[in-house]
């Protein structure tokens, strides 16, 4: 009988055993299957992202070949602006060496205008001396002028041989 008892018992303890881990085997299972659900969301929403992402990056490298396009067609403009800046230096530089050199010319013109002056305001004291003065007053100023006007023709012609070979020196760059 003691052994009937202690099947018994065994059997019992068996059977609640059975019970706890059919208990805890369907808890397992019902986690394992939430568990696979999620991890069927994730793998459906990765997805999604994934075509979204491709998609993004698709239009990104479109945009960029665009731009590097549209850089392409910019670049001589701006060759031509800072080819235009240069020039516009030089040529600044050729007319401020110009002006300071007429400048120049115009006072010592000046200085000798000036120093010219008290010579003319001698008295002449006969008559003959009165008519060669006028004379070479009058003839002198003639040639004075049109040696003026040679020499501002040829400063014309200076600059513009000078904005000449600045603009061929930067066509050649």
């Amino acid at each position: 009988m003691l052994t009937q008892i202690s099947v018994a018992i065994i059997a019992v303890a068996f059977a609640v055993l059975v019970f706890f881990l059919i208990k805890t085997l369907k808890a397992a299972t019902q986690s394992l299957e939430k568990v696979t659900e999620t991890l069927q969301d994730v793998q459906k929403t990765v997805d999604e992202l994934t075509y979204e992402v491709k998609q993004t990056i698709r239009n990104t490298n479109d945009i960029a070949v665009d731009v590097q396009h549209k850089m392409r067609q910019i670049d001589p403009v701006l060759d031509t602006v800072k080819n235009l800046g240069e020039a516009l230096s030089e040529v600044t530089y050729a007319v401020k060496q110009v002006s300071s050199g007429m400048v120049s010319r115009f006072k010592q013109s000046r200085m000798e205008q000036k120093k010219e002056q008290p010579a003319r305001t001698e008295v002449p004291l006969t008559a003959q001396d009165r008519t060669f003065q006028s004379y070479d007053a009058v003839y002198q100023h003639t040639e004075e002028e049109e040696k003026s006007r040679g020499r501002n023709w040829l400063a014309y012609v200076d600059t513009a041989v000078g904005l000449w070979n600045s603009f061929r020196r930067q066509k050649a760059r």
